[in-house]
């Protein structure tokens, strides 16, 4: 077997350690289980076992009766449905009525194959990896875990609930046959936050959800490459069938001022961004700007993304995602990136 080849199954084996990490990270699980046991007890005598796999499988509501998940043409965001992000809601309670029981938060994805056009900066790593001559690849593998747990649920009249999340971003040369592939940034991100229930009506959009909390960022490293902020962060997300738009201000919490590892950081990352998320017949794409109004237009970001069906399996679609601007990891939050990936996702912002 050749090194590229190595390589490659390499990056292919952490997605099996992703896949095993999220037992029950996407929610489809658990309301797969639920309409199991419920189309046991409650479904018509003559369904095979057979029929009953299929009704689940084919995305029937875990707590729908049986005579309503016999159709199961019906979608979140159809008339007479619950919207994206109040289907994702539901799903996550449901979950957290279990002990343990954690899902998934931001997407998880892997990126088989990530090309940087304006190519990563070495200068951070010079003489600690491979001596002064190491130099980043234009390509890498990139993934994402991300989960979160249920602190309280139901509080305050059953409209509030209370979360923790940790989401770990990785950057690995995996092709860097030259300096033993190694791992060129890691981002960890823990955070924890309030959650209230909406169902205010703006323009035509209902406010599902609104939340704050503090969010952590750090890279794990000292000296020259340590990286981290502190914020303090709320979400405003609003829906209409099958479509979401989120408002994510934030307030960077600064402690140490002129000090601090990246003193200019919020020149790059500004004080929030702007998501827009479309969802149809299991396509999912995403749109993020952020810092771009407030930059001129020069130290913003924007990141495009699709998920989609692959080979009619239902726990893992392809995924490709673009980024240009600033701020793609925490090492390289002041250089430009203008970066296209493709890969596999196992669950994404609707999930």
């Amino acid at each position: 077997m050749s090194v590229s080849l190595q390589r490659v199954v390499l990056l292919a084996g952490s997605l099996a350690g992703l896949l095993t990490a999220l037992p029950l990270a996407a929610s489809e699980q658990v309301a797969d289980r639920d309409c199991l046991l419920r189309l046991a007890e409650e479904g018509e005598d003559s369904m095979t076992l057979a029929e009953v796999r299929e009704r689940c499988r084919s995305g029937a509501a875990a707590d729908a009766a049986p005579a309503a998940a016999a159709d199961d043409s019906s979608q979140p965001g159809d008339p007479g449905q619950p919207g994206m992000l109040q289907a994702r809601m539901d799903s996550d309670r449901r979950a957290a009525g279990r002990p343990f029981s954690v899902t998934a938060h931001r997407p998880n994805y892997l990126l088989i194959g990530a090309w940087n056009a304006e190519g990563w900066d070495a200068s951070p790593y010079a003489g600690e990896i491979g001596g002064e001559d190491y130099d980043n690849d234009d390509i890498e593998g990139q993934f994402q875990v991300s989960l979160k747990m249920p602190v309280a649920v139901g509080l305050l009249d059953d409209r509030l609930d209370i979360y923790a999340a940790y989401t770990n971003r990785s950057f690995w040369q995996v092709y860097n046959r030259e300096h033993s592939a190694p791992f060129r940034e890691t981002n960890h991100e823990p955070e924890i936050w309030l959650q209230l229930r909406n169902d205010w009506t703006v323009f035509g959009l209902t406010n599902a959800v609104n939340t704050i909390g503090w969010v952590h960022q750090s890279n794990g490293q000292s000296g020259a490459r340590s990286r981290s902020w502190d914020r303090l962060a709320a979400n405003f997300a609003f829906e209409r069938a099958h479509f979401a738009v989120v408002f994510r201000p934030w307030l960077w919490i600064d402690w140490e001022g002129e000090d601090s590892d990246n003193p200019d950081i919020d020149d790059y990352m500004g004080h929030g961004e702007v998501r827009l998320v479309y969802g149809r017949k299991g396509h999912v794409l995403s749109a993020m700007m952020r810092n771009q109004l407030e930059s001129d237009f020069d130290h913003g970001a924007t990141e495009l993304s699709w998920s989609f069906p692959l080979f009619g399996y239902s726990y893992l679609r392809g995924y490709v995602q673009y980024f240009h601007g600033y701020g793609e990891s925490l090492i390289d939050y002041n250089r430009k990136v203008n970066r296209i990936g493709i890969g596999v996702s196992v669950t994404d912002w609707l999930d």
